[in-house]
């Protein structure tokens, strides 16, 4: 059994709307803080309700700074919103959001250097790993060549080693 399709209009009755709102934007509230933790993502949210109330949800430290001041801005002319004051905020969002989207490629970038370091530190690693394996079959080379020429080993057949991967 499932839910029946809600009519998407406005709830006439006061108390219902009031219970509708709490849940919902409680809802929007939850899904906004899975979002951040599910993909790392910064997300601020505002809620302005019908009573000019203001409930607001911010994941991360740079959302949650500029969210308060962009908040305190909001709360002061929440009675006579107009298109300039909401250009302003969309503007600051914008602003915000640039300066988290540059730390998080500057993070990467980060990331990035310090993996080829690894990488390189690894090739090094291997070169010099290939350089003892090298050393120690010619070593193990000479020897066999040693006994056999003294006589005390032979007609064996030794097996034959493949050379290093590069």
């Amino acid at each position: 059994m499932g839910r029946k399709k809600l009519e998407i209009k406005r709830i006439e009755k006061n108390s219902s709307r009031q219970v509708t709102f709490c849940k919902r934007r409680n809802g929007l509230i939850e899904k906004a803080r899975q979002l951040s933790v599910l993909c790392e993502a910064s997300v601020g949210l505002l809620v302005v309700s019908a009573s000019d109330k203001l409930y607001s949800f911010s994941s991360g430290d740079r959302v949650s700074c500029q969210s308060v001041h962009i908040c305190s801005k909001l709360v002061e002319s929440i009675d006579d919103v107009s298109v300039d004051s909401l250009v302003e905020l969309e503007d600051h969002l914008e602003t915000a959001l640039s300066v988290t989207r540059a730390r998080k490629a500057e993070l990467m970038l980060k990331l990035v250097e310090s993996l080829k370091e690894k990488e390189n530190l690894l090739k090094e690693e291997n070169q010099v790993l290939a350089s003892q394996i090298e050393k120690k079959n010619l070593e193990g080379a000479e020897a066999d060549n040693i006994e056999m020429s003294s006589g005390q080993i032979s007609d064996i057949n030794l097996p034959v080693t493949l050379p290093l991967l590069n």
